[in-house]
């Protein structure tokens, strides 16, 4: 086993050499629940003997002492070692299931569900030879704190959901949102030592994240940080709890559960209140529980139940509620569908007119994870500083993007343009304009942003991506052509649906 530290380099290589062993055997989106676990249990086997080591050193060699729990921050049960693991000949999914499940009993307050629930013991997926193999390639390097700081294994982890999302195809975006705009919006809401971060569908924890590392840059105490997710999915949750504690952070509160159908963080009867809420929230999803929503016992509703098809403003609403009615500030990933659809107008029109909605930015397009839409990122602030009351402020950045190598991504100028943008408030040429409530009353609270600027971009934008690149130009015309199609086809829905109920009812 390889003692010697790891460069990133090597470290990334080692990881995804884990995953190609997999190839062939399951699907590129499941193997994130293998891959994940198993990276988990050798590095809190491989820190659990650093510790071990360490007090053997501090108390003149005495075992008894270097094993007492006080000495560890997480209890291993020696039958449940990976080098037990590892000494096992036959039934190597069983073993490595019962050493999972022996290890989150064994720290049932912590560890609890960690794992996920992957089948170790099909061995039609995963024959004995190939997780040997796997178990083998893990086996090469020692992931201790010496050889690995929880910095670079925390970056090398994030390498690997970065890597599993390319592989996954479209199922990525539940578990992976692109991290250039992940950290622009938590520059915009700049979280401050002792908050409560918040994200209602947090997926790998890439958002809690990301509140850490701005204090971080900031050179501020990030470990007083609150942290705080709910995520649908049983093993994006098990994903973003890894990856908390592969940061080094274990102070933070990862829940399994529908945040819309049951809602995790309850407080004194109520939603609990966080100071920041960060979320990118699955895109229009359809299998919801809109009767429950109608008579939400938590209030969520104030502005409106949302159409059975979209439960974009469920999510918005749940955000605001959820929200110091102090402090509380958010910053959401949307569709820039949101920002206009007609079926969303009247509970638009009330979120405008409760004078929450601080900014409305608009993104260029691919940087929803392998989608070519175009994002957008309201921002919300429950106690608006008093020159802002009343008024709106929109960013025009549709230009603000740069793509390499089929992916797109903000460059710390484009996200250093866009915070500048956003905390000067006032009218800026071609990117920023200020709107009061009179300007979006009479565009009947249609929050288009290209409704608002002073000076006017064609609705192409052309202009603000490489003139001389061609092909750029041509797929977004492409991908204008096909987003006017898809409203348009809606608008014909909508309209044979009221002509049917006009004249068949």
């Amino acid at each position: 086993m390889n003692g010697q530290s790891l460069t990133q380099s090597e470290l990334e290589s080692y990881l995804w050499g884990a995953a190609t062993l997999l190839r062939g055997y399951i699907d590129a989106g499941d193997y994130k629940q293998f891959i994940f676990p198993l990276l988990f249990f050798k590095r809190l086997c491989d820190v659990h003997d650093e510790e071990f080591t360490l007090a053997l050193e501090e108390s003149g060699g005495d075992k008894a002492f270097a094993a007492f729990e006080e000495n560890h921050r997480f209890r291993i049960p020696a039958q449940a070692h990976w080098r037990e693991v590892r000494n096992t000949a036959t039934q190597v999914g069983k073993a490595i299931q019962d050493a999972l499940r022996a290890i989150e009993k064994a720290n049932p307050d912590s560890l609890y569900g960690v794992f996920g629930d992957a089948q170790w013991t099909n061995k039609e997926r995963l024959p004995d030879r190939m997780l040997k193999e796997l178990i083998e390639h893990f086996s090469k390097h020692t992931l201790s704190l010496a050889n690995c700081p929880e910095d670079e294994l925390g970056i090398g982890y994030e390498f690997l959901i970065k890597k599993f999302a390319d592989d996954s195809g479209h199922t990525a975006a539940e578990f992976y949102t692109n991290r250039t705009v992940v950290h622009l919006m938590t520059e915009m809401l700049e979280p401050q030592p002792g908050e409560s971060i918040y994200d209602p569908t947090c997926g790998s924890a890439g958002m809690l994240l990301s509140a850490v590392a701005h204090l971080q840059r900031c050179k501020k105490e990030w470990r007083t940080l609150r942290l705080y997710g709910q995520e649908r999915n049983l093993m994006t949750s098990s994903i973003g709890r890894m990856n908390l504690f592969l940061h080094g952070i274990e102070d933070f509160h990862v829940m399994r559960g529908d945040t819309l159908e049951d809602p995790k963080f309850i407080e004194n009867g109520r939603l609990q209140r966080f100071d920041v809420v960060l979320a990118n929230p699955p895109y229009s999803i359809k299998q919801w529980d809109r009767d429950k929503f109608a008579a939400d016992p938590w209030g969520r509703n104030l502005h409106g139940t949302p159409p059975q098809g979209r439960a974009d403003y469920a999510f918005w609403q749940h955000i605001i509620a959820s929200m110091h009615p102090e402090t509380g500030r958010c910053a959401i990933l949307f569709p820039h569908g949101v920002l206009f659809r007609n079926e969303e107008k009247a509970m638009r029109a009330k979120l405008v007119e409760s004078d929450v909605v601080e900014c409305v930015l608009g993104l260029g397009p691919n940087l929803f994870y392998n989608s070519p839409m175009e994002a957008c990122v309201v921002i919300c602030r429950m106690n608006k500083p008093k020159v802002r009351k009343g008024k709106v402020l929109f960013i025009n950045a549709v230009g603000e993007v740069t793509r390499e190598r089929a992916q797109s991504f903000l460059t710390d100028e484009h996200i250093e343009r866009i915070v500048a943008a956003y905390r000067g408030f006032r009218d800026v040429d071609g990117l920023a304009t200020v709107a009061d409530m009179i300007a979006i009353r009479a565009q009947k609270f249609n929050l288009s942003i290209p409704l608002y600027m002073r000076t006017q971009v064609s609705v192409s934008h052309k202009a603000v991506y490489s003139i001389h690149d061609e092909k750029v130009e041509l797929q977004h015309a492409v991908m204008e052509w096909k987003k006017v199609s898809v409203e348009l086809r809606a608008s014909m829905e909508e309209l044979i649906r009221h002509l049917e109920n006009r004249y068949l009812n």
